[in-house]
């Protein structure tokens, strides 16, 4: 059985290289920082540029990796392949692409400017899997290739009134194991990786009389954490990781939970009423 940690494909004049989108903060930075310590070079893509070159100047200081920042609005319908075309312009290759970016909504459904919707899904699920589209034929090619989409345990949990994100999370899940299992007679793995609560910049956003109100300090995970096991669960040819016992516990009761007794739960959840409607 071959290893799934082997590079040994590579030349030295092809080192290894990461592509991370939503790198600037959060789950997206601590997996730069877990992928240069294993030795590769990173692409850095974000909005936000100069969060992007400090990340950059850190990484080579401390690895002494190479990095790439390419500053993208993933809502942009043209960003993926114009990501890819600048990737190709650089004469980079692409061998683990890590979809992290993510999105959020603070209003209902109805209450929110649909563009706001389409911006959610356009960074959650379609730019997520154009970029699948284009950088997994180039592992197809060179057989080898791995592909981190992070999705989330809200993939599993009861739908939060009038919210796109449990279904956008589901979408990815799906979506991860389908191309899974296309990709990996080619040497390729593609990982779900579902994190629950994270402490991130991202969550900071809700205020501390949200989310860190009503849930106890033992839900929230670390970051860094999060992103080493989805590095590991990656190399291991994972088609789906759950972050943490308690959310592997929490996520396979639900699954096995028939629908109107998860419909009957997602009811019951008065106090999300009070919570913005979040993507991550």
């Amino acid at each position: 059985m071959p290893d799934p940690y082997d590079f040994s494909n590579f030349s030295d004049d092809m080192p290894k290289t990461a592509l991370i989108t939503g790198a600037s903060s959060g789950i997206g930075l601590e997996f730069a920082h877990v992928f240069a310590e294993q030795g590769f070079d990173i692409i850095l893509v974000a909005r936000r540029e100069e969060q992007l070159k400090a990340l950059g100047k850190t990484l080579r200081t401390e690895y002494g990796v190479l990095t790439h920042v390419i500053p993208t609005d993933l809502a942009d319908p043209a960003s993926p392949q114009i990501l890819y075309d600048t990737i190709k312009e650089k004469k980079l290759s692409v061998d683990v692409l890590v979809n992290n970016a993510g999105f959020a909504v603070f209003s209902g459904f109805l209450e929110t400017d649909w563009q706001q919707h389409a911006n959610l899904m356009q960074v959650l699920n379609t730019s997520l899997v154009e970029l699948c589209y284009l950088f997994a034929a180039d592992m197809k090619q060179k057989q080898y290739g791995r592909i981190v989409n992070v999705a989330s345990i809200a993939a599993f949990l009861p739908q939060a009134t009038g919210s796109l994100y449990c279904a956008a999370k589901a979408f990815v899940v799906g979506f991860s194991q389908a191309i899974n299992l296309e990709l990996k007679p080619h040497g390729v793995h593609c990982t779900a990786l579902c994190p629950g609560l994270t402490r991130s910049e991202f969550f900071d956003k809700l205020g501390p009389r949200t989310l860190a109100r009503h849930l106890p300090k033992f839900l929230w995970m670390d970051a860094r954490k999060v992103a080493t096991e989805g590095y590991q669960a990656v190399m291991e040819g994972k088609p789906v990781h759950i972050n943490g016992r308690l959310n592997t516990g929490l996520s396979q009761l639900m699954m096995s939970m028939p629908l109107q007794a998860k419909y009957f739960l997602a009811k019951k959840q008065s106090w999300l009423g009070d919570l913005p409607k979040i993507g991550s």
